[in-house]
């Protein structure tokens, strides 16, 4: 909750307001965020042995969201931009494959889905038809 409303309002307000320095500040700190979860996901079930690690998570959040530290756009000019600048070829390749994938995948749910309606709705007609035979 830390890490999305008061970003979210305070990206809202700098989109509204047309301040470009501090919208320029709220899109550093999505993208720390974003590479922060995309980390914390493949790493969670060590995460969670760490004592007072949400406690830490917090603290992180917060240096990394509060304007007077700017925290993110540390960890952005130290690390992230000069790794995603390397990788963005790469990047984009795997979202593209992602995508196509994910397409694919929603096609067959979709008719599988599609299938299983069928097959319900003709179980019920016959149950309906036996019912009216008795």
């Amino acid at each position: 909750v830390i890490g999305f409303l008061y970003p979210a309002f305070k990206s809202f307000q700098a989109l509204e307001n047309r301040v470009s320095s501090e919208v320029t500040q709220w899109l550093i700190y999505w993208v720390v965020f974003s590479f922060f979860s995309i980390i914390e996901v493949f790493v969670d079930v060590l995460l969670y042995w760490i004592p007072f690690y949400y406690s830490f998570k917090v603290a992180f959040l917060l240096w990394a969201m509060m304007p007077q530290t700017r925290g993110a756009k540390f960890l952005y000019d130290s690390f992230l931009k000069d790794f995603l600048k390397k990788n963005e070829s790469k990047i984009d390749a795997a979202l593209k494959d992602a995508k196509t994938s994910a397409g694919k995948v929603a096609v067959e749910a979709s008719g599988a889905a599609k299938e299983v309606a069928a097959s319900v709705a003709s179980s019920l007609n016959k149950s309906n038809g036996d019912k009216k035979d008795e």
